[in-house]
């Protein structure tokens, strides 16, 4: 029993552990995929762009607090409040969705983001 016991308690303490680490570029390309494809399948199940795109970046923000402590290693050790990690997942999740199913993103929301984008390349140059 005692050895069952301790089986169950081995996934506890590794996820104690990837808590530490921040969500490396991998992890958020794939939280981004995953959240994209939600809000695709969503839209084809007739659910409302918002209130998908709702739970998607929900859900994204969830698993970066739960997995990785709300840190993400492309922005630096520090810890990042729920309102940041949820702007940086909607737009993420937003993105894939316009990158894998373009006729369920309203039109507006597409150039909401070809605006936003189209500013960050020009504060590159």
């Amino acid at each position: 029993m005692l050895a069952l016991l301790c089986l169950f308690q081995l996934p506890a303490t590794a996820k104690n552990k990837q808590k530490n680490k921040p969500a490396t570029d991998e992890d958020t390309f794939l939280y981004r995929t995953l959240g994209g494809s939600y809000i695709c399948n969503a839209r084809t199940a007739g659910i409302e762009f918002p209130k998908a795109v709702g739970i998607a970046s929900g859900t994204y923000v969830q698993v970066l607090e739960g997995k990785h402590g709300g840190k993400v290693k492309s922005v630096g050790k520090k810890k990042l409040g729920r309102e940041q990690l949820y702007t940086g997942a909607e737009f993420q999740v937003i993105t894939a969705a316009i990158q894998f199913c373009p006729d369920k993103v309203p039109d507006d929301i597409k150039e909401k983001v070809k605006s936003a984008l189209d500013k960050e390349l020009k504060k590159k140059d």
